[in-house]
């Protein structure tokens, strides 16, 4: 097969798209038991199956690449503001805003500069267009950083992981505004307007924040009194809400990646009808975001013509990784003597390149800027450099460095015999758990597991069928029972007295006693 995706009938395209993402997500799903992130697996699926590849999809539209990018960076920024908490940002705020406005600035200038006494030479870039490739790359990976960072389920200590997912995703606007600033310069070949283009950052930031909180509150305020008969359509009104923010920021001259997370951040912070169910729906979505994202840009680059800049383009990646980020963190993060020098190295670490980067030379490409081919070549080429050095190695970098925190085993699992959800109103936990012969040694029935005071048994599955028991239900060892407690302490003394002990998180899973833990209680 070897077909332009504009010839393809409807029915085509839907079946090739079917293929990729079934083979993306086989594909991350083998990965995560390497250690590969997923996204980098995603790219590699959309560059196997383009061009250079098999052959199966023609694909070169750089208006469509940069309509998809832009439509799920809205999403999953939204996403990401969601799932924050601002208790765990608040005491983040300084250094973040810190590293995602003072440390991208650096890490542009000192990459650009680097780039422009080493390898101006092979390249044929003047100090404008080094520094444009540079600011292109200059910020991390939104996209990048929830996914591995969450997905991974990495904890880290001292508040790192909120400070690294606070910058990621508030550093676009500074990048940004260096690519459009530098972008003007270089098709217009005059000289730099600095003070203009801290006044048009100063306007963006403003603006953007600004937006993202009112439309936010304005999103809330909808959401609880507008009145739908199909609770289904709840998420998708807060996903068209979405939509709106980044759109109608754009019009307004702000920001709007800075103003979609910030609205993420005011909606998932707030109280809302069907709450629950609109972050399990952005979570799916998430991750249909990044994976059409990082398909579609695979599908973009021929890795044929990654070889000529194969030279420059490590040099590059490695100078981001050892020198410019590094140098943009310590001085970003100087003023804050809470992080240690073992923090502040992770942090450096965590400079993942991803979906933004490319977008941005998409971005280059599409206004027209010279050498924007080559420099779309380079910034995917260290986007992939990226996610193999540091993504791949990121959990091994929190445990050389020491930030890493054991992961309590009774946070983790997901459900596999009851699909039940609490309103994120009712403070409690609960657990699944598979009754053993031991746990009957004192009686069979469940007034004998001597439950304490605040714990309730509410259901059991026997076989396929479900019931509510009552203090006189019979037991038999293999019954699942559905325990709930008011908070993690309770729950903790109930699993102690049934002589159930946590898995170890680090272990081969096993079908254990204690399956599966969800805490609704937020502290």
């Amino acid at each position: 097969m070897n077909t332009n995706i504009h010839d393809m009938q409807t029915e085509l395209i839907l079946l090739i798209l079917s293929v990729l993402f079934f083979v993306s997500i086989l594909a991350g799903k083998a990965g995560s038991r390497f250690g590969v992130p997923a996204l980098l697996l995603f790219l590699g699926v959309g560059m196997l199956f383009g061009s250079d590849g098999l052959g199966w999809v023609h694909f070169n539209n750089i208006k469509v690449a940069q309509a998809i990018g832009t439509v799920a960076l809205s999403a999953i920024l939204f996403s990401g503001g969601l799932d924050t908490k601002f208790a765990d940002i608040k005491p983040v705020l300084g250094p973040g805003i810190m590293l995602a406005t003072a440390g991208v600035l650096l890490t542009a200038l000192c990459t650009g500069l680097v780039l422009y006494a080493i390898a101006n030479r092979h390249l044929e870039l003047g100090l404008m267009p080094c520094l444009l490739l540079a600011a292109t790359m200059s910020s991390t990976d939104s996209a990048s950083v929830f996914s591995i960072l969450r997905g991974r389920g990495l904890n880290l200590k001292h508040n790192l992981r909120p400070t690294l997912e606070l910058e990621s995703g508030s550093n676009d606007p500074m990048a940004y505004v260096l690519v459009i600033t530098l972008t003007t310069i270089v098709l217009q070949g005059g000289q730099p307007h600095w003070g203009a283009a801290l006044a048009m950052l100063v306007v963006q930031l403003v603006v953007g924040a600004l937006a993202g909180f009112l439309l936010g509150k304005g999103m809330v305020w909808l959401v609880n009194r507008i009145n739908i008969d199909n609770a289904a359509l709840y998420p998708i009104l807060v996903l068209s809400g979405s939509f709106f923010v980044f759109a109608a920021t754009y019009f307004v001259k702000g920001n709007s990646y800075l103003a979609v997370y910030i609205a993420g951040l005011i909606v998932g912070n707030s109280k809302f009808v069907h709450k629950r169910s609109t972050r399990n729906f952005f979570e799916g979505i998430s991750w249909l975001m990044q994976l059409s994202m990082f398909l579609t840009l695979g599908l973009l680059v021929n890795p044929s013509e990654l070889r000529q800049v194969l030279v420059p383009g490590l040099v590059i990646s490695f100078v981001m990784i050892f020198a410019a980020r590094p140098l943009g963190v310590f001085a970003s993060l100087a003023p804050f003597r809470k992080f240690t020098l073992r923090d502040r190295l992770f942090v450096s670490w965590v400079g993942l390149r991803g979906a933004v980067p490319i977008i941005f030379a998409i971005l280059c490409r599409a206004n027209g800027v010279p050498h924007s081919e080559v420099m779309f070549n380079i910034v995917f080429l260290c986007t992939l450099v990226s996610l193999v050095v540091q993504g791949t190695t990121l959990p091994l970098m929190a445990r050389w460095l020491g930030v890493a925190e054991q992961p309590k085993a009774d946070l983790l699992g997901q459900s596999t015999d009851f699909d039940i959800d609490f309103p994120e109103e009712i403070k409690s936990a609960s657990a699944e758990v598979e009754v053993t012969g031991p746990m009957l040694a004192k009686g069979t029935l469940l007034m004998d597991l001597g439950m304490p005071e605040k714990t309730l048994v509410i259901m059991v599955k026997r076989g396929d069928s479900y019931f509510v028991p009552t203090g006189k239900t019979s037991l038999h060892p293999g019954d699942r029972l559905m325990v709930l407690s008011d908070n993690e302490e309770a729950l903790a003394e109930t699993l102690l007295r049934l002589g159930v002990k946590p898995h170890d998180p680090h272990e081969k899973k096993e079908k254990t006693p204690w399956t599966s833990v969800f805490f609704d209680d937020e502290k």
